[in-house]
């Protein structure tokens, strides 16, 4: 079955089709996504990114001769969010890990480069995400999400918030306000 075939098929239903696709590349999905050092769930994460972005973009495909190319890319794009995520995750997770390891560098401990940047960077999270705690719906859960989901597109967010779309950018603009004057309030009061 050709790619054009395949793909033709697919978008008319054919679950032989889509399992034909998913047959043929997997496997270089796989070693594409390997390539940057993800753990197997994040790869498993990352293949099955890929996947749902062909579903939800299989109309649009304009050269179905070159799926494969398309899937690679797409699966690299993946693969390096993910990694790019958790790196930052990991930078969190070592502040937490040093508050609580006193046996340093020579025992395994954490090194920080400038331990009072960790401190600032530790205390200035703990601070926003008070802030964030003691705001009202729907801010408080509009900011957990931009959090957990930060290259979600507006209407998946909006979606997820059950709001409309058109919605998101007003309550977001004022949701980002009134945290910005909580801050600002904190910063005055000694």
């Amino acid at each position: 079955m050709s790619d054009q075939h395949a793909i033709h098929a697919a978008l008319a239903g054919d679950q032989a089709a889509w399992d034909a696709l998913v047959s043929r590349f997997s496997g270089p999905l796989w070693s594409a996504v390997r390539a940057y050092d993800l753990s197997a769930a994040d790869a498993a994460d990352a293949v099955q990114g890929t996947w749902l972005r062909l579903v939800e973009n299989l109309h649009t495909i304009r050269d179905p001769d070159r799926i494969g190319s398309w899937l690679f890319t797409t699966a690299k794009r993946e693969a390096s969010h993910l990694s790019r995520r958790n790196r930052g995750e990991r930078l969190i997770a070592d502040l937490a890990d040093a508050e609580h390891d006193p046996s340093g560098p020579a025992l395994g401990g954490h090194v920080h480069p400038d331990p009072a940047v960790a401190v600032l960077t530790a205390d200035e999270g703990r601070r926003l995400w008070r802030a964030v705690e003691e705001m009202h719906e729907p801010c408080r859960s509009l900011f957990r999400l931009m959090a957990t989901a930060p290259d979600a597109g507006v209407h998946q967010l909006a979606g997820r918030l059950g709001m409309p779309s058109g919605s998101y950018g007003p309550t977001r603009g004022r949701c980002l306000n009134r945290l910005r004057t909580m801050l600002t309030a904190q910063e005055a009061t000694p």
